[in-house]
């Protein structure tokens, strides 16, 4: 069986990645974002961008991931998004997703896997996670390679109380709202 990262690349389900390579335990880090829904081939080398992509994704893996984060447009993609990549999410993993069009938090199990939901109005999972953390950008701006910041905001992750609430699948669905997510730039 292949690794995430081997998946990713023989699938070519990677989408502008600023990160993809090992940590210093020897696992992958994967900074970018994922395609779940790729966009129509306009010819044998254009093709449109992803129809459904996780954005902002911060992953660590093995042969199963450790570590999951990314910013979903909708809570209706995270089921398309689980059945692409199931085979390697893990009930030991850290599964944490941000979503623009939620009205409220919470931990729910999927086909035997936790995922926490967290509504994302304005911010970026990257400063989502250091709150998260109580990591300061100026400890991480300290920190020269991409690989040292993945590994310090995973350790501290590791410690920090991510879940919510426990709700079901179907209480989340629930929870769908209007996408709320802030867009920043020129008016």
């Amino acid at each position: 069986m292949a690794t995430p990262i081997e998946f990713i690349k023989e699938n070519k389900l990677d989408w502008q990645p600023s990160f993809n390579g090992k940590l210093s335990d020897g696992t992958d880090g994967y900074r970018g974002a994922l395609i779940i829904e790729e966009g129509k081939q306009i010819s044998p080398d254009r093709v449109l961008p992803p129809k459904i992509q996780a954005r902002q994704v911060i992953m660590i893996s093995d042969e199963k991931i450790k570590f999951f984060s990314c910013e979903l447009e909708s809570f209706n993609h995270f089921l398309p998004m689980f059945e692409r990549y199931k085979e390697f999410f893990s009930p030991e993993g850290m599964n944490l997703l941000y979503v623009t069009d939620l009205d409220g938090n919470g931990t729910f199990e999927y086909e035997g896997i936790k995922f926490t939901a967290v509504m994302l109005d304005e911010s970026s999972v990257w400063n989502e996670l250091l709150e998260v953390a109580a990591l300061e950008k100026s400890e991480m701006k300290r920190l020269k390679k991409q690989e040292e910041k993945i590994e310090a905001l995973y350790a501290e992750l590791l410690t920090a109380d991510v879940e919510y609430g426990p709700k079901s699948y179907e209480e989340m669905m629930g929870l769908i709202g209007e996408s709320s997510k802030q867009l920043m730039g020129a008016v």
